[in-house]
């Protein structure tokens, strides 16, 4: 028998490696000859850098680069040197948990520091890059990356423009004599679940500048300089669509990325599960087993569980998943390609124990164990 485990990391909780595991054991407390085939899953947004990186054998990198209120910190991304990928997640280098206060400001606030992540991955040897574009503190179309990538984003005096937003709106030419040569070896999968283009009413300035912290005099402001940004690249890059679906994401880094960089614009499920190859997997077992932290209405929109879920219902695999907690509306997801789904808290205990990595592997274990003997019957 094969048992596929694909478990979404509990976030503050159990890794999507100490998850998966911990099933697998639960597994063979019942079967110890069952095969147990453990993969890690995201969806393209926060500890997608973790689960990859563990999942196909990279490394943690950590680099000091400049934050989106252009103070230095420290962005960890994931280098897998077997196949020179480097996994990235945007919110670690100009993300919104990285400003507070009067810092909230997207005027001001920079992608630099993705372009220096970027490039300190190039510079070791990436040339495949995985990068989740999720919550972002920034709407500045992306041109701090490219600046630190080595394109030119000059004011009508010659000079680089300031950063953020407010740089756009003396952008008068754009340069590439000093773009990063290696960059034209590179591909670029970018892991964005929003379908926003990059202007006007549905576009990044209007829907999400006043989670950034925009007023409305701002936002328009915003998306006026993003609309002469966008007409400014279509003179001089082919590739460039303002109205496509996700460039307004991350303030219009997914426009940067689709216009100036190798890059195709993905939903991240699907990137994170070509890249752990559970198809492959998928196709002899005898059962998947998936999950997330809570499961609820929202898991059928997108989220890793109901992307594992939908994979192994083309091979007409029967789906088992584990989740922290369950919410009343989480019946959406039996309609969904979840057969059967249980919680794994057994008895009424705080937050912080429920959340202890210890107590959640044995919870984990012990969950998938009766269910496994339920299975078994079938």
């Amino acid at each position: 028998m094969k048992v596929v485990i694909a478990i979404d990391s509990f976030k503050g909780s159990l890794s999507s490696l100490q998850a998966g595991k911990a099933a697998a054991e639960g597994i063979h407390r019942v079967k110890p000859e069952a095969e147990t085939v453990v993969r890690t899953l995201a969806d393209g947004g926060e500890g997608t850098v973790q689960a990859l990186t563990e999942g196909l054998g990279g490394r943690f990198v950590s680099v000091p680069v400049t934050g989106p209120a252009g103070k230095t910190v420290l962005c960890q991304h994931g280098v897998i040197e077997q196949t020179h990928t480097a996994v990235i997640e945007m919110s670690g280098a100009a993300g919104i948990t990285l400003v507070s206060g009067a810092e909230r400001n997207p005027l001001y606030t920079t992608t630099y520091g993705v372009g220096e992540v970027i490039r300190d991955a190039v510079l070791r040897g990436c040339r495949h890059f995985i990068v989740g574009i999720g919550g972002s503190a920034t709407n500045d179309g992306g041109i701090g990356m490219l600046q630190a990538l080595g394109f030119g984003m000059l004011a009508a005096d010659g000079k680089q423009v300031p950063f953020g937003a407010i740089g756009l709106e003396s952008l008068a030419a754009i340069t590439t004599a000093h773009v990063l040569p290696e960059l034209s070896e590179c591909t670029f999968r970018i892991a964005c679940d929003v379908t926003n283009p990059l202007c006007g009413f549905n576009g990044c300035s209007a829907v999400f500048g006043p989670q950034k912290g925009a007023d409305a005099d701002m936002i328009a402001r915003m998306d006026s300089a993003l609309a002469s940004y966008a007409s400014l690249c279509q003179k001089q890059f082919p590739k460039a669509d303002p109205a496509a679906p996700g460039t307004g994401a991350a303030g219009g880094l997914g426009f940067a990325f689709q216009t100036f960089l190798p890059a195709v614009l993905e939903p991240g499920i699907q990137i994170v599960l070509d890249e752990i190859r559970l198809r492959d997997d998928v196709r002899d077992a005898d059962l998947v087993i998936t999950g997330e932290g809570r499961l609820d209405g929202q898991t059928v929109m997108g989220k890793a569980p109901i992307g594992a879920a939908k994979l192994a219902k083309e091979y007409g695999k029967p789906v088992i998943a584990f989740s922290g907690c369950v919410t009343k509306d989480a019946s959406a997801c039996n309609a969904a390609g979840i057969d059967a789904f249980f919680p794994i808290l057994r008895s009424v205990v705080s937050l912080k124990e429920a959340m202890d990595v210890k107590n959640a592997a044995e919870n984990m274990t012990n969950t998938v164990e009766q269910a496994f003997r339920l299975f078994l019957l079938h």
